[in-house]
């Protein structure tokens, strides 16, 4: 039985947790169930930190799933320990869990551990046995009857093989999805109806990205409230992008928290190097990026380089500032710092004027409430769209103004304009030679207008055609 793609939201479905030791294929079985290659897979024991969590459905059953970091029996404040607290939280909050042990490695004491407190912190527990394919697990099978937790079910995530008996041991605990035929019917009009109020329901997609060790984590903490993703004084702690739900006033909103990305030079795991790939998947897929910085070392070669891949995939993009406490206390040199930062963006990025910038103290929380505000307006910004009747006046305005250049001893006709897209907002610009308007030109027109229409900060396009010539077809004729 193969999962199918998720379509309930997971407001409101049960949450299955996925626990188990380092290294047991987790997060294999998250990628199986979810339809999705969402967590990093590697042989690296610990590659997952954070609990991730995604809407899965296997057959007529749909529910939120969580992946967990693998359990450890550390304790004190040391990284493996807090991943341990993270799963532990999973675990309570789940109202099924799935404890994943490797039947071709047997029952290790980490296993029988982790059972023993499994049983006194939760009752629905069901017993997994992964990597069962062929012959090789049979031996760590029979073990994990003497586990005390029922009988173990076992599959090969990889291979997709005991999904069907999985099915039947979740169905115990979760109530299937109505069939379809049992939905009522809705007439067309009602169908448009629903998918226009859903499209206003969608969250917003809020990537933050940066340099390892810039205060990604800790932001996304502050920002919700809440001890959400792993954070720490190790840079590197974050591997996976960890979607966070959230809403802010009335606005829904998925944080993405993602890996820090380095130089691609520096750059030689191939951990990290999935890592990067999982932080450049959630800039294409995010409405708004914020690129957070360290107020102690702005702006250095590969910031730019991680604000120029956000611009160049056309999404909003909002600068963050963080550790602003570390900034000189003379104000006129923290101000000349500020002016430094904003005159090296504006050179860095000529076609991207006014990008907003905030900074702040993700730690103490000092300055972090003028973020949010920021990321709606210029969120609001790269939705917006602008008439063609109003365009077209401005086009002609700006052909008075400032007239085209001469091409063959003839001037450049400006003869329609329109928006073609928004998100971002893209313009298609009719002219009779296009090819010899040249780039000075149409950069005139994008300043002028991101000035006349108010759209600081977001990126902007222009695309060019040669109108259709009515009698070029009479003339072929003609021949």
């Amino acid at each position: 039985m193969r999962s199918a793609d998720p379509q309930p939201s997971a407001a409101a479905l049960p949450r299955v947790a996925i626990v188990g030791r380092p290294n047991v294929g987790k997060s294999t079985l998250f990628n199986r169930l979810v339809g999705k290659r969402h967590a990093i897979v590697d042989d690296t024991p610990g590659v997952t930190r954070d609990v991730r969590e995604s809407p899965a459905q296997l057959g007529d059953l749909a529910f939120t799933l969580l992946d967990t970091a693998g359990w450890e029996t550390i304790g004190g404040e040391a990284l493996e320990a807090r991943m341990r607290r993270f799963t532990e939280r999973a675990v309570d909050s789940a109202d099924v869990v799935l404890f994943l042990i490797d039947a071709r490695a047997g029952v290790l004491p980490l296993d029988e551990s982790f059972a023993n407190w499994l049983r006194k912190r939760s009752s629905k527990v069901i017993l997994v046995a992964n990597k069962c394919e062929g012959r090789a697990g049979q031996n760590g099978l029979a073990e994990a009857h003497g586990l005390g937790l029922g009988q173990p079910i076992p599959i090969s995530a990889e291979h997709a093989e005991g999904l069907s008996d999985l099915h039947e041991a979740l169905g115990q605990h979760i109530e299937p999805m109505p069939d379809e035929e049992d939905a009522p019917e809705l007439d067309v009009e009602q169908v448009l109806d629903a998918d226009a109020e859903e499209a206003a329901k969608r969250p917003m997609m809020l990537a933050i990205v940066g340099r390892p060790n810039v205060g990604k984590s800790t932001l996304v903490n502050r920002l919700v409230g809440e001890e959400r993703v792993l954070t720490g004084p190790e840079a590197g702690i974050t591997r996976d992008s960890i979607r966070v739900e959230w809403q802010w006033r009335d606005r829904k909103i998925r944080l993405i928290d993602t890996a820090g990305m380095r130089r691609r030079s520096r750059i030689d795991a191939r951990l990290e190097q999935a890592s990067v790939a999982d932080t450049l998947d959630a800039i294409r897929l995010a409405d708004v990026v914020v690129v957070v910085l360290d107020a102690g070392d702005m702006l250095e070669k590969q910031d730019l380089a991680v604000a120029g891949r956000v611009i160049e995939e056309g999404r909003a993009l909002v600068i963050a500032v963080n550790k602003t406490d570390l900034l000189a206390d003379d104000r006129r040199e923290a101000n000349k710092q500020w002016r430094k930062l904003s005159d090296r963006l504006e050179a860095s990025f000529a076609q991207v004027k006014d990008v907003p910038i905030v900074g702040f103290s993700a730690l103490s929380g000092r300055g972090v409430e003028r973020l949010m505000p920021k990321v709606f307006e210029t969120y609001d910004i790269w939705n917006k769209r602008v008439k063609t009747p109003k365009l077209n006046r401005w086009l002609r305005e700006m052909e008075t103004l400032h007239p085209p250049p001469l091409a063959k001893g003839r001037r450049i006709r400006l003869r329609f304009m329109t928006q073609i897209k928004i998100r971002p907002p893209t313009f298609m610009l009719s002219c009779s030679q296009p090819d010899e308007l040249g780039n000075d030109y149409v950069r005139y027109l994008m300043n002028r207008l991101r000035d006349d229409f108010d759209m600081p900060g977001v990126p902007m396009r222009i695309t060019m055609r040669k109108p259709d010539n009515p009698f070029a077809s009479r003339a072929k004729k003609q021949r």
